[in-house]
């Protein structure tokens, strides 16, 4: 069977999924608009600002968007915040104080997160004596909640944290309906403190955020899903109001919170990729789904399988050789609009504990929400594919993956 018939016949078998993504974005693209409607957003609240910032309409009128489309008391949305890992960071040591105890709920979490956690010597929670249990997700990649029970009865915890995305493990990412019953467990259980979501690669993918069944607060980055492609840089935190006060503090310094803050280049771009984002998303998701509907034809496993509902915008491909993983990354470079002509090849990455080759030929330097794909060169040899701004522009790499990996059999 030649690609374009893998492809058409990959599509018909979708369109189900399809139709349900759409219904999604639609509702997720009302809720945004009425949230630009409620604050009467207009040209102003575009223009830069300078210096300390105070008074920032722009940056204030954004935050308030942002809480509206989050079901949120109070956000936080700043080009300040450099990453995924800066916007956990800052809500983190917002939050916790010396002492405290954190509860991982869903297991270890991403990889940079873990300096950040347990580094030595590096001003990480462990240095400032924040300290942390881990519990480990069932051989089916769920919480397991009569271990979760016991920890919870036996330990006094300041937090319990939710990473939604799998990160680099071999599982699905927990819906928003796992979420809440999560948070729903861990409230009947006595615990009475902060309840943190890592809400990275999911927002607008369901038609409701964590923040909606019980989560007091979520992060994430403006690079992902919720900048729609447009966000040149920042992050978000969501939640409730007391606990994004204290970041607010941890993001600035705490005389100030988030008085100040100006950015010289004007929010045009947080805006309009904040609107853009729930169709941008749709976009991702009919993308990804296509493409591993293909991997499945062509017998690589898939996570999440193309039949159930989707999470977040990443999908694992699982390959039988680092020579499949790696042509499977270097393809989605050689179709990108940018750096195209790049060749791939595993390095060293900071932050990562292998060697880790990335495909971003992206607008937005690293922006995942742009198509792109990522990967551990270790067994199993499973790879991460995200983004996709078009269909249009994910079909195109679906033919070239198709292409390079039947050549290559």
């Amino acid at each position: 069977m030649n690609v374009e018939m893998q492809i058409k016949r990959a599509e018909e078998a979708l369109a189900k999924q399809f139709a349900r993504v759409d219904e999604i974005a639609l509702f997720n693209q009302e809720k945004v608009l009425t949230a630009f409607q409620r604050e009467q957003i207009a040209l102003r609240h575009f223009l830069p600002s300078t210096g300390y910032g105070y008074g920032d309409e722009g940056r204030d009128t954004l935050a308030r968007v942002y809480a509206y489309a989050f079901g949120a008391e109070r956000a936080i949305v700043s080009p300040a915040i450099l990453s995924g890992t800066h916007a956990l960071t800052v809500a983190l040591f917002g939050v916790l104080r010396p002492g405290d105890k954190i509860l991982f709920l869903t297991g270890e979490p991403y990889d940079t997160l873990r300096g950040v956690v347990w580094g030595e010597g590096n001003g990480s929670l462990k240095d400032f004596g924040v300290k942390t249990d881990v519990l480990p997700l069932t051989a089916e990649g769920k919480v397991d909640f009569s271990a979760a029970k016991e920890m919870l009865c036996h330990a006094e915890y300041r937090m319990v944290y939710i990473q939604r995305s799998r990160g680099y493990e071999v599982r699905d990412a927990f819906t928003v309906a796992e979420i809440g019953k999560m948070c729903a467990f861990v409230r009947e259980n006595g615990f009475g403190g902060c309840i943190f979501v890592d809400n990275c690669y999911g927002e607008f993918v369901e038609k409701s955020e964590p923040t909606q069944v019980g989560a007091d607060l979520i992060v994430g980055s403006l690079i992902k899903n919720p900048g729609g492609g447009l966000a040149p840089t920042g992050g978000y935190i969501a939640g409730k109001e007391h606990y994004v006060l204290q970041c607010e503090n941890r993001l600035t310094a705490p005389s100030v919170g988030g008085e100040i803050g100006s950015y010289a280049y004007g929010y045009q771009q947080f805006y309009q990729g904040f609107f853009l984002a729930p169709h941008v998303v749709a976009q991702a998701l009919k993308g990804g789904l296509l493409i591993g509907k293909c991997m499945e034809a062509l017998g690589y496993e898939n996570f999440p399988a193309t039949h159930v509902p989707l999470a977040d915008i990443t999908r694992a491909i699982r390959f039988n050789t680092d020579r499949e993983l790696i042509a499977f990354i270097q393809s989605v470079q050689e179709v990108s609009p940018v750096d195209s002509f790049v060749k791939l090849e595993p390095w060293d990455m900071p932050g990562y504990d292998s060697k880790v080759i990335m495909a971003a030929g992206t607008f937005v330097a690293g922006a995942s929400i742009e198509l792109s794909a990522d990967a551990p060169v270790r067994a199993p040899y499973i790879a991460y594919f995200q983004g996709g701004l078009t269909y249009e522009h994910c079909k195109i790499a679906c033919r070239k993956i198709l292409e390079r990996l039947t050549s290559e059999r």
